[in-house]
């Protein structure tokens, strides 16, 4: 089982990578702080100080269309954004 499912890279996060030295993940649902801690430090190659999760309930989304109503929903998921110990980055553009 895999507890990283990937980076989130977006503006807001990548501010708070180089202000705060806090970087996003999407994980897997039933992970728990301890294991992401684990799992991040691990992969790599850093010291966590603290993790914060997020549980994202997917929400129902509608549209008109010419065949009428489009009813869908968009995938639950659940965050975690992880700080860093002063001093360590996680560079996610490295492997490119």
């Amino acid at each position: 089982m895999s507890i990283i499912i990937k980076p989130v890279i977006t503006e807001k996060m990548t501010a708070q990578g180089d202000k705060l030295n806090r970087y996003g993940f999407v994980v897997d649902k039933t992970a728990n702080k301890v294991q992401i801690k684990a799992a991040v430090e691990k992969m790599y190659s850093v010291t966590v100080e603290a993790v914060n999760t997020q549980n994202y309930v997917g929400k129902v989304k509608t549209r008109n269309t010419t065949q009428g109503l489009a009813i869908g929903r968009v995938n639950r998921h659940k965050r975690a954004v992880v700080t860093l110990k002063a001093g360590e980055t996680i560079d996610f553009y490295a492997g490119i």
